[in-house]
Order: C-alpha cells, then structure tokens, then sequence
C-alpha cells in the first residue's frame, strides 16, 4: 500500500491533484490550510487527502472506488501527528454529516451540526461541556432577567464597541461579552481581550469572557463545503449560530446585540443570517445603529487606517483610553508597524 506524502504548497501539480479529488467529491481545497496530505495509487493518481488548518482537521476525501480501504484511518492517524507535533492537544474536525460516524468511531465528539451541510466535531470527549463549565464559573451568582451577549473581535477595541457594550448592558440584567480568541487579527488576541476588559470596566454588570474555539471565526470556518463565499459565509453563521444557541442556553442568555452594518458585506451576511436564526432558539437579535464620528462609523477599520496613514492625532476621537494608551506605548510599535506595511486594513 503506498506510503502517505506531503503536498508542498508550491507543487502546483500536486495541489491540482488534490483539488480534483476534492472536486470529485463535492468539496474544494480551502484556502487556510497550512498542511496537505495525500495517498497515491500504483499509477501515482492521489486516491485520498486531508489537510490541517492551525489545529483543526479539514477537506478529507477518499475516491469512491477506495472506500472501505481504511483511508481515512491512515489519514487521521496521520494527521494527528502532525497536530502532536505542533503540540495541538485540542484537536477539531470538520466533516459531512455522513461520515460523523465513522470519525466518531476513531475518537472524535460532535460539538454541532449544521443538518445536511457539517458536523464540526472535536478530539476531547470534556472540551465544550468544559467550556460551558469555565463561562458558569466567571459569572456572578444571581438570578438575573434579560441575559445578553454581544460578541466581539475588537481589532482593536474602539468607541464603537465600548458604545455597543453599555447599549446593550443597559438593556440588560446581566451582559456577557465574548471576545474571540483566535490570533488571526492585527492586535493579539490577549491584546484585544485586556483592551475589552478595560473598556468595559466601568459597567457592574458585564462579564467578559475569552471565546476559546466555540465561538467560530472566518478564519476557521471550513469553507471548503459551500459552493461559493456568500454561501460560505451563511454556513459559517449557521454553524456558529449552532453552538451560540447551546452557549446561550447554558448561561441563561435571551438576547444578543450587534451592531449594524453596510460597509462590510462579510458582517451585514453574517447579521442577516442572526437575524432569522436565532429567534428561532428563542433568543432575540437586536441590531442597533454604529456610533458615529465626522458622519462615519467608528470601526476598528477606521482605526487601523488612521494607523496606516500616520494619523495618530485622529485616534483620541476614535478610541477610549485604555486603547489610546496602548496604541501609542512602545508595546504596540510592533503591530503599527504590520498595519502600516500590510496593503489592505479595512474589513469587508
């Protein structure tokens, strides 16, 4: 049986390859993998692949005439121990709603589904139920009404978020904020949780929380499933939408708030998709007005581009202290200076 290889991202003929298995069994090559695998036949023709994406598992494929051949044990156990190597214990899976046995089988637990579209799927039998554990435990005690949530990525915090934030706090018996943990934005994500954290300090009944893996990001969505970015994009909501929904009944929460939005088609996708699913959990979805400043919206895109463009002066108006006090220290020269040479600093 051929031995398993490793598909150099500038093999462009390998790469093709794979594409076409994937093809071949409905799905694409996405764009975030970091790592690809792949099995040959005897002529050389790949007859099976997998890939990872930081410490996720992703477009796994097996040509129809080798199912049944063991494959995708050969792939996982493979693919494992790339994840071991970069010293990923918490390891998470993407797979069709078919083959979630079979992973399940080999030691993997469904955290949510999406019917008929993914099954997103983990290596730890107590990673989300200790998820939920850890967010009960930062709350206070109390038998609180009207529990909100509001999800921020806040790269970086600004007067927009902070405004977002008392909005709905107001609104609320007790807020939780989730600040997603993924480090795929300008600012660290410990940046950008101690900046939410000291923006929101002054509001008694907001509780921050990191959002670990549960929360999904754009950059770990396995798009590889949808046909196109706007369906990858509403797939992306639904899964997320999936877990909220279980975040959300575990901690009491009956309302989330977003702010609105038309410069970003990735976000207004994203909204539309929050609007018509969540109350059907139950859960209620207020999208309220962006503050705004000089008739724009405060963004952390504006931010960054007062950044890139050497307009510091134009930050005060833009940020609360606590973030203007960081992104003018010698901690933050690091990320200014990758804002000021990346070529695109506004999120759409």
């Amino acid at each position: 049986m051929s031995d398993i290889i490793t598909v150099a991202p500038g093999d462009t003929a390998a790469t093709g390859a794979v594409r076409a298995l994937l093809e071949r069994e409905g799905l694409r090559l996405d764009a975030h993998v970091d790592y690809t695998c792949a099995i040959p036949d005897e002529s050389g023709a790949f007859i099976a692949t997998g890939s990872c994406a930081g410490n996720t598992l992703r477009c796994f494929a097996v040509d129809g005439a080798h199912r049944g051949e063991g494959m995708l044990h050969r792939l996982l156990d493979h693919l494992m121990a790339v994840q071991r190597a970069r010293g990923n214990e918490n390891v998470f899976l993407y797979t069709k709603c078919q083959t979630a046995p079979y992973f399940e089988s080999l030691g993997f637990h469904e955290v949510a589904r999406v019917p008929e579209r993914v099954v997103f799927m983990e290596n730890r039998p107590d990673g989300f139920s200790g998820a939920l554990a850890r967010w009960k435990a930062e709350t206070p005690a109390g038998d609180y009404k009207n529990v909100g949530a509001v999800v921020l990525n806040a790269n970086p915090f600004t007067l927009g978020h902070q405004y977002l934030v008392e909005y709905a706090a107001a609104r609320s018996g007790l807020l939780h904020v989730f600040i997603v943990s993924e480090d795929a934005s300008f600012f660290p994500a410990d940046v950008r949780e101690r900046l939410v954290r000291a923006g929101t300090a002054h509001l008694p009944n907001v509780v921050c929380h990191a959002s670990g893996p549960y929360i999904v990001s754009q950059a770990t969505f396995p798009s590889y499933f949808q046909k196109d970015e706007d369906e990858a994009i509403r797939g992306h909501a639904a899964l997320d939408l999936v877990v909220f929904t279980k975040i959300a009944a575990a901690l009491g929460i009956t309302r989330r708030f977003v702010g609105a939005e038309k410069a970003s088609h990735v976000t207004s996708l994203y909204n539309d998709s929050m609007h018509r699913l969540l109350p059907q959990a139950g859960i209620t979805c207020e999208i309220i007005p962006r503050k705004e400043y000089a008739g724009a919206p405060i963004s952390a895109s504006s931010v960054r581009t007062c950044i890139r463009e050497g307009r510091m002066d134009d930050l005060a108006a833009l940020v609360p202290a606590p973030t203007l006090a960081y992104l003018t220290s010698k901690e933050s020269a690091p990320v200014r200076a990758a804002i000021r040479r990346a070529e695109n600093v506004v999120h759409y």
